[in-house]
C-alpha cells in the first residue's frame, strides 16, 4: 500500500472516531429519553443525524466541522424539543400520536387495526412473544407510537373480578 492511501484511511478513520466521540457525548448529554425506544420524531432525528456526518466521516464535499456544527445543532434542536414536550404533553402527542387499542377483552378492534394497518397476524406474534395462544387470553393489545406492539394478558385474578362483576351485574337486572 501506498503511503498516501494508508494516510487518507487514517484520515477518514480518524474523523469518523472524531465524529462518533462527538455524538455520543451529546447524546449521553441529552439523557436516556433519546436513547430509548425511538417513535417516529426520534426516528427522524437519528436519520437526520446519519446524514449530517456522513461526510464529515468519509472525506465527502463536506469538512469535519461543518458535519460537527450540523450534528450539534440538530442535537441541540432535539433537546430543545424535549424540554418543549415535557412542558407540553398535548404537543407531543400530536406530533410523536398517541398508542392505538387492537384488542379489547379478548376481541380483535377491526377498524382499528385497518386504520393502523396492523394485520390478525402480527397480533398473534406479540401475543405468542408473551406465552399467549389465543385471543381470548389477552386483556389488551395497544399499537405503541414506536410501532411496537404491547400486550397484556387477562390475569386469573381478572377472570375473577370479570365474573363477579358479571355476576353482580346479572344479579342487580334481574332483581
Amino acid at each position: 500500500m501506498s503511503h498516501a492511501f494508508v494516510w487518507f484511511l487514517s484520515t477518514i478513520a480518524a474523523r469518523t472516531a472524531i465524529v462518533a466521540l462527538f455524538l455520543l457525548g451529546g447524546l449521553r448529554l441529552l439523557g436516556k429519553r433519546q436513547i430509548g425506544q425511538l417513535n417516529v420524531y426520534d426516528l427522524a432525528m437519528v436519520m437526520a443525524l446519519a446524514n449530517a456526518v456522513q461526510n464529515a466521516m468519509t472525506n465527502g464535499s463536506g469538512n469535519l466541522s461543518v458535519g460537527i456544527v450540523s450534528s450539534g445543532t440538530l442535537l441541540l434542536l432535539g433537546f430543545v424539543l424535549t424540554l418543549i414536550f415535557v412542558r407540553l404533553p398535548g404537543l407531543e402527542q400530536r406530533v410523536v400520536g398517541n398508542p392505538t387499542l387492537l384488542v379489547n377483552d379478548g376481541q380483535f378492534l377491526p377498524d382499528r387495526m385497518r386504520r393502523e394497518n396492523v394485520t390478525e397476524e402480527q397480533i398473534l406474534a406479540a401475543m405468542r412473544q408473551h406465552g399467549l395462544t389465543s385471543v381470548h387470553e389477552v386483556l389488551m393489545a395497544t399499537l405503541e407510537v414506536d410501532g411496537t406492539i404491547s400486550i397484556v394478558p387477562k390475569t386469573s385474578e381478572h377472570h375473577r373480578t370479570h365474573k363477579r362483576i358479571r355476576r353482580s351485574a346479572r344479579a342487580g337486572a334481574g332483581g
